[in-house]
């Protein structure tokens, strides 16, 4: 039962590690970077300890060169000079000497051999995962990005509800404004028609009489004639009216 229980709360911690990284995949991945860097460190670590033991067996080579050439010159001279017995026990170091340098010379290039391969190894290595964080951030940058256009969309969805609904009630008010303007205008009409017009149209004609007769004394006053009417008397003097009445 304990053990149910222990793989249950693993399960609830699981399922929440595994929310926490889908909502930060940033987060995530800077993780891994960071266990790259540690991992590259390490191995150059490990790749300095391998490269220190090529120095080693470099250095080795390289004396019992020196020890190689020495006795091969006291052989030599030895062999020479008709010391037959000292050269002898040179020419035998000389022999152990030439068998370790090449045992030697066999390792050092062995060594120099995986010395490459584990730099060729860590460079590909590293270039691969580079190659995959890169990708990654480009998919995370994606996602982001499509994140953001589907609220967008969304948004958008629901404004476009809501200018729905803003619209009926557009409609509502257009109808009752075109109501309430269709009673005004007739009670407008109403209002008109209930107008009692018959004296204002009698004062009307008066005044036109009244004008016209004005305009009228004054043409004949004058001596103008009105187009459409018959030409005014000419006024008489009043020195020729006295005259005329006396001859009477």
């Amino acid at each position: 039962m304990f053990s149910r229980l222990a793989n249950l709360v693993k399960g609830f911690f699981s399922l929440f590690i595994s929310g926490v990284e889908r909502r930060n995949p940033e987060a995530l991945l800077e993780l891994e970077q960071e266990n790259l860097r540690k991992q590259v460190a390490n191995f150059n670590q490990g790749l300095a300890t391998h490269a220190g033991l090529c120095e080693r067996i470099m250095g080795q080579v390289r004396k019992l060169e020196a020890e190689s050439k020495d006795l091969r010159a006291k052989t030599t001279a030895h062999l020479r000079a008709g010391n037959k017995s000292a050269a002898g026990q040179y020419a035998l170091r000389l022999q152990t000497i030439d068998a370790q340098l090449e045992e030697n010379r066999k390792q050092l290039e062995q060594a120099e051999g995986t010395y490459k391969s584990l730099i060729k190894a860590r460079d590909v290595a590293v270039q691969t995962a580079k190659a995959k964080i890169e990708g990654l951030k480009g998919a995370i940058n994606d996602m982001r990005m499509n994140q953001a256009m589907a609220e967008i969309h969304e948004m958008a969805s629901g404004m476009i509800s809501s200018i729905g609904g803003a619209g009926d009630t557009l409609n509502r008010l257009h109808e009752m404004v075109e109501e309430e303007r269709t009673k005004a205008a007739g009670r407008a009409r109403i209002a008109k028609d209930s107008v009692d017009m018959s004296g204002v149209e009698v004062q009307e004609a008066e005044m036109t009489a009244l004008a016209d007769q004005a305009l009228a004394d004054f043409a004949a006053r004058e001596g103008i004639s009105i187009p459409g009417e018959a030409p005014a008397p000419a006024p008489r003097s009043l020195g020729a009216t006295e005259s005329g009445g006396q001859g009477s």
